[in-house]
């Protein structure tokens, strides 16, 4: 009897604990002169996400409008105290004007959980000075000059993806003079794995007549998110990162980082010893790596702090910061330039896939914005001369176009939310006069998917309207309200390159095919409730006719 009133009694205490950690942030907010959304257990104001009752686009809209008139408000991350920032002319000051006191993304536990993880040697892992370093050394891979070069291995793998696609067309209407139906997500991945794969490390890879090759398994296996063990690595990461450091686990298996790591060690070798020079990622690492990679002043280049897009290059274009053109003497291990490549993939393989699914969907069922896409992409064909295929100039003038990216990245933006960390105390002003400081160590959360559908900002937001990006209309967009790739000096340094590829995939798909909609087409798409997946209900199936037949 004594034993289990000693047990109940521990079994008691340890509860109390527990509850007592679990709950000691929860009036953490009760102070300031913002209004907060009250904590529920386990996961907070995350619980609607985490027990899949709505999807992650809806989550954060939600989340942007639980206090419509506040610049910032408090919740909770499990246990964690954040902020949400929805207020345009804060979230400029918070990560322009006083970016130095946010210059860090959230930790995730990666970048302590070994010095040899490629993930905690990325650019979106690295902090402080390292990060500073680093963007330094890649800012230049990335200017309007460097994707000029590497336009060619775009082009010529969407010209691939053509071909194919109309023999299987050929194959598949057997002489009946039916469409081709494909599902864009799977499709548009192996567009994308071909990609990267020919850009980024180097190597030739077919995935659509070589469905089974060895880089596109890899690209699935990391990809996974039926995968129990992913799943719970990254809820782990995402919610008790310093767990995960202690704990030394590494997003990747063992298979998979032997796999990137050997393939472009192997690469770079052999270059080296051959003299082998191909205008892609490798190249540009392995300059970076000689310290030769320079920014060039170019017209097209030089970019100013407070800018944040640029006409020539696409409205979504972000800039770099001069935080991307100062020098520095650091030297980089094969390891830490590997990692670049490496994020280089993860962030583009999904990111660019989706971007292109939501630009053909909204094709499709548009008909009137399909027309004036294909017929500006004639009048650019008309203006080549025989035997000229488009280039990165020309793909770049269509107004058109760059209008139809945009817009799908404002209805579709694949990041739904940005973070950041406040490194030093900052005094905020809650919109009426009263300040209250943000500690330091605080999370910071900026909702730009709630942002992007604001009827403030966004007339008839839930209505695809390319016509907002038009020459006139675009003036009238308030800056800080269109954040597709991100904002201040810790923006998506590969928005050029993303929107090079949504461009020149649309451009090939539009000159040869006419995109509807099939009997497998869910309208209007719906998305999956999951905290970790961004996936449709039912895929997003099209149907592509060629234009010579119809």
């Amino acid at each position: 009897m004594e034993i289990s009133l000693l047990t109940l009694a521990l079994v008691a205490g340890v509860i109390v604990l527990a509850y007592r950690y679990y709950t000691k942030n929860n009036f953490y907010f009760a102070d300031k002169p913002i209004p907060f959304l009250k904590p529920e257990f386990p996961f907070g104001n995350q619980n609607p996400l985490m027990f899949k009752k709505v999807t992650i686009f809806e989550h954060f809209r939600n989340l942007y409008d639980a206090f419509p008139t506040a610049k910032i408000y408090g919740m909770f991350n499990v246990r964690q105290p954040a902020y949400v920032v929805r207020d345009p002319e804060l979230i400029k000051q918070i990560t322009v004007k006083d970016f130095d006191h946010f210059a860090d993304h959230m930790a995730t536990g990666m970048e302590d959980s070994g010095s040899e993880v490629l993930l905690a040697n990325s650019l979106v892992s690295l902090r402080g000075q390292k990060w500073r370093d680093m963007r330094a050394t890649l800012s230049p891979a990335f200017t309007g000059s460097k994707m000029r070069v590497m336009f060619s291995l775009i082009a010529e793998c969407a010209q691939s993806m053509v071909e194919h696609f109309r023999s299987e067309e050929t194959k598949a209407a057997g002489g009946a003079g039916t469409g081709l139906q494909l599902e864009l997500k799977d499709v548009m991945s192996r567009f994308g794995n071909d990609v990267i794969g020919t850009a980024a490390f180097g190597i030739k890879v077919d995935s659509f007549r070589n469905p089974e090759n060895e880089f596109i398994t890899m690209a699935r296996s990391i990809m996974n998110q039926q995968s129990i063990v992913k799943v719970v690595k990254m809820l782990g990461f995402t919610f008790f990162p310093k767990l995960m450091a202690r704990l030394k686990f590494d997003f990747l298996t063992k298979e998979e980082d032997k796999f990137f790591r050997q393939t472009i060690s192997e690469t770079m070798r052999i270059r080296e010893e051959k003299g082998i020079f191909r205008p892609d990622m490798i190249e540009l690492l392995m300059q970076a790596k000689k310290g030769s990679l320079k920014h060039q002043q170019e017209g097209d280049d030089k970019k100013t702090e407070t800018t944040t897009t640029t006409t020539e290059e696409g409205f979504a274009t972000v800039e770099e910061s001069q935080i991307g053109r100062r020098a520095h003497d650091r030297a980089w291990t094969d390891s830490e330039l590997i990692a670049q490549a490496f994020i280089f993939f993860f962030a583009g393989y999904e990111t660019v896939s989706w971007s292109i699914s939501f630009a053909l969907y909204e094709l499709a069922i548009a008909e009137d914005i399909q027309r004036k896409l294909r017929e500006e992409i004639d009048e650019t064909e008309a203006t080549l001369a025989e035997g000229e295929v488009i280039g990165y100039e020309k793909l770049q003038s269509m107004r058109y176009m760059d209008m139809l990216v945009s817009e799908t990245l404002r209805k579709w933006p694949f990041g739904t939310v940005l973070n950041r960390e406040c490194l030093q105390d900052y005094t905020c002003d809650n919109g009426s006069g009263d300040k209250f400081t943000i500690e330091k160590g605080s999370m910071l959360l900026i909702p730009l998917i709630g942002i992007h559908f604001d009827e403030k900002y966004y007339t008839e937001p839930e209505r695809f309207d390319p016509e907002r990006f038009n020459e006139q209309n675009r003036k009238n967009i308030q800056s800080g309200t269109y954040l597709p790739f991100g904002i201040g000096p810790r923006n998506c340094i590969g928005s050029r390159f993303a929107l090079m590829e949504v461009k020149v995939v649309l451009y090939y798909l539009l000159k040869h095919f006419r995109v509807t909609p099939c009997a497998k087409t869910q309208i209007p798409l719906k998305f999956k409730k999951s905290a970790t997946q961004l996936a449709t209900e039912q895929g997003i199936w099209l149907e592509f006719s060629s234009r010579t037949a119809t």
